[in-house]
C-alpha cells in the first residue's frame, strides 16, 4: 500500500513540475502592419506591469503562462489581445485605428504614429497609384494630395513639373527630394537649353519615372520644412517618401498582374481647321492673285498651281475648281501633272495620330518564414505612342529581403534594376516639331493621308511644302518636311540603365536602443542619339552654329550618388507618461555627374550612316562636363511624448558641403514642432479625434557643383592652337546656400464615429539668399556674375476632407476632397534690380521674376488701356500695343481634387475630378496659327454676318473685324480691321499691330482625370483553386475635359518640367486612355 502511495505521490509531483514549466514559457513572434515589420509595439501581459517592445524588425520575446492574455498596443493602431495557449509563436498583424490616425513612414524611413507629428504629411496607398498603369508614377498623384501641383505635359515619355507649396528657388531646382526605401534617388531633368527655351529639342522625362507603380506600397508626401529639416540642404522643396512592397509573414505568395490600355487623342485639345480657304498668304500670286501661272502638265500652256512653297492658308476660296496641287509635281504620284478639285483635305493633321497601345505585365514572389523575408519582382512595360514610330519599353527587376542573423543582429538589402529603351520622342517647342507644323503653318487643302501614301510608296521626302515653281529643285522641301519622313527618318532614340539599392545591418543593443549602418547607391548611364537624314530641311542641329540639312548627335550621361549612414535609434518609455524616441546619425553623400555630347559637322557624308565618323567636316570638340560633390551631414532628431497627448520634436542637421568655399562650407539647419491631442480632454460623442500642430524650421537648397570658383573651358582650336576661355558669368566664392524659413500651423479632426475627417494647414515660408545672375560691367571681362540676394515668399492653405457618406453592409460611398491655395511673391531682388528674366521665347514673350509680383509672370506686348480700363484701338481698327508689359501669371489661384468611391459588395466604382482655377498661358500656336489662317474662327462671320475675310467697306456687306474698345479720343470703335491676309490679318499678333496679350488665356480646367470600375471575385469562388484572389478592373484616364478656356489645347501642356511655365508652342494633344487590368494572387 505504501509503495503504491509513493508511486502516486511521485507521479503527482512530476505533474506539478511539468505544469510549472508549462506556465513559464517564452512567447516570441513578429508584429507587422500592411507595410511590413512594426517597431516599438508595446507587448504587455494583461493585468500586470510586465511587458516588452518590439525591436526594429518587429520581433518580440516575452515569458508568459498558458492562459495569460498578451496585449499588443501601438499609437495609431487598433489594440489586439491574444490568449497564450499551446503555441509559443504569435505573428500579429495590426491595422490602423482611425480614431488614433494611422502610422506613416517619415524621414529616414522611420515609422511614426501620425498623431505625434507636428507637421503636415499626406499618404496615398500603392493601389491608388497603380490604378492606371502610367510610365511616370508622379502623374498618378495629380489631384490626390493637397498642396501639390503636378503639371503633366503631353510629351511622349516626358517630364512632369512637381511642386510642393510653390516655387521657392529663383534659378535653382524646385522639385522635391525623392526617397525610395531610404534611398535618395535622382529626379534631375537633363534637357537642352534650346529645349527649355522653346527651340529644337526633346523632353527626356524625370529620372523619377524609373519608379515602378506596381512595386509601390505607399507614398508619403512631407510637405513642410519641419518635416524635411533632417535632410538639411536637400529639404527646401519637400520630400516624397516611397515605400515599396515587402515580403509579409506567412506562406509564399505569387502575384501576377497584366493590363492593356488603348488611347486616342482628345480632339478638343487639337486644332480645328477652317475649311473655306486654301494655300497662300494672300492675293500675291500670278494673274489671279491666289495661284501661280506655270505650265505643270507640259502642254505649253500656263496652269493654275497652288503656291506650295508658302505654309499658310490665307489663299483662294476652296470652291472645288481644278488646280494643280503639291502632288501634281511628284512623278510617282497618281496625280502627277493632273489638276484636282481645290477642296479642304478630307483627312486633317488630327488624323495623323495613331491609337496608342500600352501593355503592362508584372509578377512577384514574396513571403516571410522564420528569420527570412523576401520579395522578388519583375515588370515589363511597353508603350506605343500616338505618333508613328514612337515606342517606350521598360523592364524593371527588384528584390528586397531581410535576414535575422541572431536575436540582436538583423540585415537586409534592396535592389532595383531598370532598363528603359525609347524610340521616337517628339520634339518640343518650335524647331522640328510636327505640332508646330500642324498648329502654326499648314495648308488646309492638304490631305495628311496623301502624305503618308507618297512616303510609304517611295520612302522619299516629298513634302506638301515643296519649292514648286520658285526654285531650281521644285521637289525640294521649303520649310517643312513630309511629316512621315520626319517620324521615320529624323527620329531620336535613348537608352538608360539604372540601378539603385541599399544594404543595411541593425544591431539591437538593448530593448530600446539600436544601431543601424546603411550604404545606398543610385547610378545610371544614359545614351541619346539624334538623327537627321540627308534631304531634310536645314535647321539648327548639333554643336555647329547654323542650320544643318543632315547630321548625327550622340549624348552620354553618367550619374552616381552614394550615401552612407550610421544611425543610433532609440525608443524609450521614461515613465508611465513620458516617452522619448529619435535618432542620432551621420551621412556621407558623394555625387558624380558626367555629361558628354558630340555631333557631326556640315552634315552626313554618306546617307543613312549615323556615326560621328561620317561627318562631312572635321567634328568639333565635344561638350564635356564633370560635376563632383560631397556633403557630410550630422543629424539628430528627438520626440518627447507626454501621456500620449502632447508631443514635441526637435531636429538639427549640420552639413559640410564641397560645393561651398573651403573656409565657409558648413551650415546648420533645424526644426521644432509639436502636436497636442485635444480630443483626449474633450468628452464629446461627436468628436473622435482632434489634434493641433505647429512647427517652425529652417532648411536649405545647396549650391550646384562648380559654382564658386572661375574655371576654364576648353573651346575649339584656332588652327593647331588649343584655346580655353572663362564662362561669361563670373562665379562667386562668397556664395551661400539658399535658406528657407517656414512656419506651419494645422488641425486634424475626425467626427461622427470616424465618418468625417478634416485636415487643415496654414503655412508661410520665405526663401532667402536667392542665387541669381546680375549684369556687370564689361570691363570685368564678364557679362554677369552670380550673387546671393532676394527673397521669394509662399504662403497658403491646404484642406483635406474625407467622408463616409453612406456605409451599410453592402453599399459604401466614400469621398475625399483635397484643396489648396498658394500665394507666391517675389519680395526682393538684388539691389536696384526689378526683374530677372528666366526664359525668352518666340513671339516676344518672356517668363520673369519681377519684384512685387508672383514668380513666373509672363511679359510681352500688352494692350493699351484708357483711364476707364477700355482697350484702345488705332485709326485702322487694330488694337494699340505697348511693349514689355505683364500680360499673364502662370500660377494657379487654387487646385482641387475630388475622389468618389462607390462600392456594392465586391464591385466598386471610383473616379477623380481634378480642378485648377486660374493661372495663365501664352499660346505661340495661336499667335502664328491665327496669322496663317488655320483656326475655324479665322474664316468665321463677323458682327454683320459677313465673312471676316471679305474686303472692308463702309456698307453692310463689309468684312473684317470690329474690335471692342475705344479710339484714342475715347469714342467707341467703329472701324473694322482687315482680316484677309497673312500680313494684314487681325490675328497676326505683333508689337506693331496686335499685342501678344491677344493669345494669353486662362489656364483653368476641370477634368475627369481617372475612372476605375473594379470587381473582386468572392472568396467562395476560389476555395478549390490555387488562386486566392482575383481582381479585374476597367480603367480610364483623361477621359473628359469638362471645362477649359484655352482653345484647341490642354492647359497643362507645355515644354516640360522646369521653372519656366505658362508657354505653349507645338503642344501635343491629350490622350484619352481606356484599359483592362487583371490581378491574380496565388
Amino acid at each position: 500500500m505504501k509503495t503504491k502511495f509513493n508511486g502516486i505521490l511521485t507521479l503527482f509531483l512530476a505533474l506539478i513540475v511539468q505544469i510549472s514549466f508549462a506556465q513559464e514559457k517564452t512567447i516570441s513572434g513578429t508584429v507587422s502592419d500592411e507595410t511590413g515589420p512594426l517597431p516599438g509595439v508595446n507587448v504587455l501581459i494583461k493585468g500586470t506591469t510586465t511587458g516588452v517592445e518590439t525591436d526594429f524588425d518587429g520581433k518580440f520575446s516575452i515569458k508568459a503562462k498558458t492562459g495569460d492574455i498578451l496585449v499588443f498596443s501601438f499609437v495609431g493602431m487598433k489594440t489586439i489581445e491574444k490568449k497564450v495557449s499551446a503555441s509559443s509563436t504569435f505573428n500579429i498583424s495590426m491595422t490602423n485605428d482611425n480614431v488614433l490616425d494611422e502610422v506613416v513612414v517619415t524621414s529616414l524611413g522611420i515609422k511614426r504614429a501620425k498623431k505625434s507629428l507636428g507637421y503636415a504629411s499626406q499618404e496615398i496607398k500603392g493601389d491608388k497609384v497603380a490604378t492606371v498603369k502610367l510610365n511616370n508614377v508622379v502623374n498618378s498623384l495629380s489631384g490626390k494630395i493637397s498642396g501639390v501641383q503636378i503639371k503633366a505635359n503631353n510629351n511622349f515619355g516626358g517630364s512632369s513639373n512637381f511642386l510642393i507649396r510653390g516655387v521657392s528657388s529663383l534659378t535653382g531646382n524646385n522639385q522635391p527630394l525623392f526617397i525610395v526605401d531610404g534611398i535618395p534617388i535622382s529626379n534631375q531633368i537633363e534637357n537642352s537649353t534650346n529645349q527649355k527655351n522653346g527651340r529644337r529639342g526633346f523632353d527626356y522625362g524625370n529620372a523619377a519615372s524609373d519608379i515602378n507603380p506596381d512595386d509601390v506600397e505607399s507614398i508619403n508626401i512631407l510637405k513642410g520644412a519641419a518635416a524635411s529639416a533632417i535632410y538639411g540642404s536637400r529639404g527646401a522643396n519637400g520630400v516624397v517618401i516611397i515605400t515599396t512592397k515587402k515580403g509579409k509573414e506567412g506562406n509564399m505568395k505569387v502575384n501576377v498582374s497584366s493590363g492593356i490600355t488603348l488611347g486616342k487623342i482628345d480632339r478638343s485639345t487639337f486644332l480645328k481647321y477652317q475649311d473655306k480657304y486654301g494655300a497662300g498668304y494672300g492675293p500675291y500670286y500670278g494673274s489671279t492673285g491666289y495661284f501661280e501661272d506655270i505650265d505643270v502638265n507640259g502642254d505649253g500652256t500656263n496652269d493654275l498651281a497652288v503656291p506650295t512653297y508658302d505654309d499658310g492658308s490665307f489663299g483662294a476660296p476652296l470652291d472645288g475648281s481644278l488646280v494643280y496641287q503639291w502632288d501634281a509635281f511628284v512623278p510617282e504620284h497618281p496625280n502627277f501633272q493632273t489638276a484636282t478639285p481645290y477642296v479642304a483635305g478630307k483627312n486633317t493633321p488630327a488624323d495623323f495620330f495613331e491609337t496608342s497601345h500600352q501593355i503592362n505585365n508584372s509578377v512577384s514572389i514574396s513571403g516571410s518564414e522564420g528569420k527570412v523575408s523576401y520579395r522578388l519582382g519583375y515588370t515589363n512595360f511597353q508603350n506605343k505612342g500616338i505618333l508613328p514610330n514612337s515606342k517606350l519599353d521598360k523592364n524593371t527587376f527588384n528584390f528586397n529581403g531581410t535576414l535575422k542573423v541572431s536575436d540582436r543582429l538583423s540585415t537586409g538589402a534592396n535592389a532595383n534594376f531598370i532598363n528603359q529603351d525609347v524610340t521616337g520622342r517628339n520634339s518640343t517647342g518650335y524647331g522640328d516639331n510636327l505640332m508646330a507644323q500642324f498648329r502654326q503653318w499648314w495648308q488646309v487643302n492638304v490631305d495628311i493621308k496623301d502624305q503618308k501614301y507618297i512616303y510609304d510608296l517611295t520612302g522619299k521626302n516629298y513634302s506638301w511644302n515643296h519649292v514648286g515653281s520658285v526654285g531650281g529643285s521644285p521637289l525640294k522641301p521649303q520649310y517643312w518636311d513630309n511629316p512621315y519622313w520626319t517620324r521615320y527618318q529624323n527620329y531620336q532614340s535613348d537608352n538608360r540603365n539604372r540601378f539603385f539599392g541599399n544594404a543595411f545591418a541593425t544591431y539591437k543593443i538593448n530593448d530600446w536602443l539600436d544601431l543601424t549602418a546603411k550604404a545606398a547607391v543610385d547610378t545610371y548611364s544614359e545614351v541619346r542619339e539624334d538623327r537627321r537624314a540627308v534631304g531634310s530641311v536645314p535647321t539648327e542641329f548639333g554643336l555647329t552654329v547654323g542650320d544643318q540639312g543632315s547630321g548625327y548627335q550622340r549624348t552620354q550621361i553618367n550619374f552616381t550618388e552614394f550615401n552612407y549612414d550610421l544611425m543610433l535609434n532609440f525608443n524609450k518609455d521614461i515613465s508611465d507618461k513620458l516617452s522619448l524616441n529619435g535618432v542620432l546619425g551621420m551621412n556621407i553623400r558623394k555625387e558624380k555627374n558626367q555629361y558628354w555630347r558630340a555631333s557631326t559637322n556640315g552634315g552626313l557624308a554618306n546617307p543613312g550612316v549615323y556615326s560621328l565618323r561620317n561627318s562631312v567636316l572635321p567634328v568639333n570638340l565635344p561638350v564635356e562636363r564633370l560635376a563632383e560633390k560631397q556633403v557630410n551631414g550630422y543629424y539628430a532628431q528627438a520626440t518627447l511624448g507626454y501621456d500620449n497627448k502632447l508631443f514635441i520634436e526637435l531636429t538639427d542637421r549640420y552639413d559640410v558641403s564641397s560645393s561651398l568655399p573651403s573656409d565657409n562650407n558648413s551650415y546648420n539647419y533645424y526644426a521644432v514642432s509639436g502636436s497636442f491631442i485635444f480630443s483626449e480632454l474633450i468628452n464629446a460623442d461627436w468628436l473622435n479625434y482632434g489634434k493641433f500642430r505647429a512647427g517652425y524650421a529652417e532648411v536649405g537648397n545647396d549650391l550646384p557643383a562648380n559654382n564658386v570658383y572661375d574655371t576654364y573651358s576648353v573651346i575649339d582650336h584656332f588652327g593647331s592652337v588649343a584655346l580655353s576661355s572663362f564662362d561669361s558669368t563670373k562665379k562667386n566664392e562668397n556664395l551661400v546656400p539658399e535658406r528657407t524659413k517656414e512656419i506651419e500651423l494645422g488641425i486634424e479632426t475626425r467626427f461622427l464615429s470616424n465618418r468625417l475627417g478634416l485636415n487643415l494647414s496654414w503655412y508661410k515660408k520665405d526663401t532667402e539668399n536667392q542665387l541669381m545672375p546680375v549684369t556687370t560691367t564689361a570691363a570685368t571681362g564678364f557679362t554677369s556674375r552670380w550673387v546671393n540676394a532676394g527673397t521669394i515668399q509662399n504662403k497658403g492653405f491646404e484642406v483635406s476632407l474625407d467622408g463616409k457618406i453612406i456605409k451599410t453592409d453592402d453599399f459604401k460611398w466614400n469621398t475625399t476632397i483635397n484643396w489648396s491655395k498658394n500665394d507666391n511673391l517675389v519680395k526682393e531682388l538684388y539691389a536696384d534690380v526689378e526683374n530677372i528674366q528666366l526664359a525668352s521665347f518666340q513671339g516676344g514673350v518672356t517668363i520673369n521674376a519681377t519684384k512685387g509680383q508672383p514668380y513666373g509672370t509672363i511679359r510681352g506686348t500688352g494692350f493699351v488701356y484708357d483711364d476707364n480700363g477700355n482697350k484702345v484701338v488705332d485709326s485702322n481698327g487694330y488694337y494699340k500695343a505697348q511693349a514689355n508689359q505683364i500680360i499673364g501669371d502662370a500660377n494657379p489661384d487654387w487646385n482641387a481634387g475630388i475622389t468618389n468611391t462607390l462600392s456594392y459588395k465586391n464591385l466598386s466604382l471610383s473616379f477623380l475630378i481634378d480642378i485648377q482655377e486660374g493661372g495663365d498661358v501664352y499660346s505661340l500656336d495661336l499667335h502664328y496659327g491665327q496669322g496663317t489662317g488655320l483656326p475655324t474662327y479665322t474664316a468665321a462671320l463677323n458682327d454683320l454676318g459677313n465673312p471676316v475675310r471679305d474686303p472692308v467697306t463702309s456698307g453692310p456687306d463689309s468684312g473684317g473685324i470690329l474690335n471692342p474698345g475705344v479710339t484714342e479720343d475715347g469714342q467707341p470703335n467703329t472701324t473694322r480691321a482687315p482680316a484677309d491676309t497673312y500680313a494684314g490679318a487681325f490675328y497676326w499678333g505683333n508689337s506693331s499691330r496686335n499685342p501678344a496679350a491677344l493669345t494669353v488665356y486662362d489656364a483653368s480646367y476641370i477634368k475627369l482625370r481617372e475612372l476605375s470600375l473594379k470587381y473582386n471575385f468572392p472568396k467562395t469562388w476560389l476555395q478549390n483553386s490555387a488562386v486566392s484572389d482575383v481582381t479585374i478592373s476597367l480603367v480610364g484616364r483623361n477621359l473628359w475635359i469638362i471645362d477649359k478656356n484655352v482653345p484647341f489645347a490642354d492647359p497643362e501642356s507645355g515644354l516640360g518640367a522646369g521653372n519656366a511655365q505658362g508657354y505653349l508652342s507645338g503642344s501635343y494633344p491629350t490622350v484619352r486612355t481606356v484599359g483592362l487590368n487583371v490581378n491574380l494572387e496565388f
